[in-house]
Order: C-alpha cells, then sequence, then structure tokens
C-alpha cells in the first residue's frame, strides 16, 4: 500500500528544507512540485530530506528531477540527505549530480550549502 507523500517546509532566511515522509509517486505532485512553488521568493537554498521516505518509483523520480530542474532555472541550489543506500545509488547512475549534491545527513548538507 502506497503512503501519501507529506511535506513540511521549514524556511529560515534564505534556506529553505523541504522534509519528505512517506511514498513519493504519481500521485505526489502537489506535494513536491506544490510545495516547491509555494518557497518563498528569497530562497536560495533547498535541502531535500529524504530520510522518512521508504519508497520512490520512477514517477517520483521525476517529480523531484522536475523541481530540481526548476530550482536550477531560478538560481537556486539544491542539496539532497536522508537517502537510503540504494537511492543514493539510483540518484548518482541518473546523473542527479548535475542538479544536486548528496549528503549523508542534513548538518552535512547544511555545512555544504554555507
Amino acid at each position: 500500500m502506497v503512503t501519501p507523500t507529506k511535506t513540511n517546509v521549514e524556511q529560515t532566511g534564505d534556506v529553505a528544507v523541504m522534509r519528505f515522509e512517506g511514498d513519493i509517486t504519481s500521485a505526489s505532485e502537489e506535494a513536491v512540485l506544490g510545495k516547491y512553488k509555494s518557497l518563498a521568493s528569497t530562497t536560495k537554498t533547498i535541502l531535500l530530506d529524504f530520510a522518512k521516505v521508504p519508497y520512490l518509483n520512477s514517477s517520483g523520480i521525476a517529480l523531484v528531477i522536475q523541481l530540481m530542474m526548476a530550482a536550477s532555472k531560478a538560481s537556486q541550489k539544491v542539496l539532497c540527505f536522508g537517502l537510503s543506500a540504494h537511492f543514493n545509488k539510483v540518484f548518482t547512475m541518473l546523473g542527479l549530480a548535475k542538479y544536486t549534491t548528496l549528503h549523508a545527513d542534513e548538518k552535512a548538507a547544511r555545512a555544504a550549502a554555507a
């Protein structure tokens, strides 16, 4: 059974943390792209937290890629953390390094963003 995605956004200055919770699938468009579009216009850095995402299918990855491409066009930096070893590998194989960097945890992502 697919668990619907919830996204909590924490905005501090020009940094936003998007914390995903649940499965990211084609049904997650509002939770991924909708929440991205609601970020403050002053956002320069976006941290994507995947720590509570047990499942991410190809449609979900496509939504994340759309977010990253939109952020890139807006000159925003995107950093990811909390990915399982499997999804770390998938993101690397898909060449997402063009749009993001992968970090073990929030502390490492924040340090890289500074």
